[in-house]
């Protein structure tokens, strides 16, 4: 895919593919690979189905008059629909068996693929000759009012409802698209783990690092996903939550 191999480049790849760095140590690669410890699918999360439905109902509540103004300025400003919705590689809930013994499912995409609702940012033909590919600095496919919906992240906001939904959790590593994330789990060799937690809105990896730009973003952000799913807790959650305030208010790392 020439996306791919666009990213190998910047990766300083030289044609060839990129060495895997390994973020975890073998010994905790191997822990979260044990039954015992896979923090999601196994266990109960922490931040419970019903504490993200209240949650998420309560932001859709508030935010309410934002959403429909929102909408309001999509459909004056760009013809096409207001929510743009893609396919997205969800929780993983599978044990970690042999393959050949898991008759369940003909095809792995790596999670139980579900929906996902954001406003719309980029023009209705926007992957009509390049595919699914990444946003870039300055995207021309973008919008003039789709760039500040994604500067404040407001264009996520829909997913609110795949919140209540079951589909996702407020926290969270973000979702991938089943193309994308089928390549880059042949190049990142820890990155399917990070489907052992539900995905979320926002995340450790959100608040601490901009859109994907590289592999080596893509890696950075799985060393915080897998950060997160170690130590993920209650307290964890609203720790992010409260950092993804200044983060959205300030612009970091949205374009």
């Amino acid at each position: 895919m020439r996306w791919m191999e666009s990213l190998v480049e910047r990766a300083g790849a030289g044609g060839g593919l990129p060495t895997i760095q390994k973020l975890w140590s073998i010994d905790r690669f191997a822990r979260l690979q044990d039954q015992e410890e896979l923090p999601a699918g196994v266990r109960q999360l922490p931040l419970n189905r019903s504490l993200n439905f209240v949650l998420a109902l309560i932001a859709l509540i508030l935010v309410l008059p934002i959403l429909l103004l929102i909408a309001l300025v999509v459909w004056l400003t760009s013809p096409g629909p207001v929510l743009y919705t893609q396919e997205r590689v969800g929780l993983d809930r599978r044990l970690p068996i042999d393959v050949s013994q898991n008759h369940r499912r003909q095809r792995d995409i790596g999670g139980r693929p579900f929906t996902i609702y954001k406003f719309r940012t980029m023009r209705v033909d926007a992957e009509h000759q390049s595919g699914a590919v990444w946003a870039q600095q300055s995207d021309p496919r973008v919008t003039s009012i789709g760039r500040l919906l994604r500067q404040y992240r407001l264009d996520e906001l829909p997913q609110l409802l795949n919140v209540l939904k079951g589909e996702m959790n407020i926290v969270g590593p973000r979702p991938e698209r089943p193309t994308i994330f089928a390549e880059l789990r042949e190049h990142i060799a820890e990155y399917p783990l990070r489907q052992r937690a539900k995905p979320g809105i926002t995340g450790l990896a959100q608040i601490n690092h901009h859109y994907d730009r590289s592999l080596e973003d893509v890696r950075t952000k799985v060393h915080y996903d897998l950060e997160y799913i170690r130590r993920q807790s209650v307290t964890e959650d609203f720790r992010i939550m409260l950092k993804t305030v200044p983060v959205i208010l300030r612009r970091r790392g949205g374009w």
